[in-house]
């Protein structure tokens, strides 16, 4: 029901304005939280895919390339000493890849701060609305 020029509009009008105005914000609210969200996991997805490249990387690596390092470091040495001098060499290349990998993965958000500020700011609207 609109309301004519002059008139008042009725307490129910007004609740009801109120009303698809809260239920319009908390709508908007929601939208922006899945946004930031979505901006979070994609971060978080390509950290786990530098985990998962680096496991690969680091397993075919370990396989081959050791097995080509012992055999050479075998010609100069015994073939243990040649065997644990290859094994620290890629333990050490592995704590790299993981330090890296943690270090990128410091920096994802999965909290979506915009939101709860806006919300917070919503909130003391609503408590106090004429300010």
């Amino acid at each position: 029901m609109a309301v004519q020029p002059g008139e008042e509009p009725s307490v129910g009008e007004l609740v009801g304005e109120i009303s698809k105005d809260l239920s319009l914000l908390v709508r908007e609210e929601i939208e922006l939280a899945k946004a930031e969200i979505k901006e979070e996991t994609t971060k978080a997805g390509k950290a786990a895919g530098m985990f998962a490249g680096a496991g690969y990387a680091g397993h075919l690596v370990l396989l081959l390339g050791s097995l080509t390092a012992v055999f050479a470091l075998a010609n100069l040495m015994d073939w243990a000493w040649a065997a644990l001098i290859v094994t620290a060499v890629w333990a050490v290349v592995g704590a790299v890849l993981f330090v890296r990998g943690r270090k990128q993965m410091r920096h994802v958000n999965l909290k979506p701060e915009q939101t709860l500020e806006t919300l917070k700011e919503d909130a003391r609207w609503a408590r106090n609305p004429t300010s």
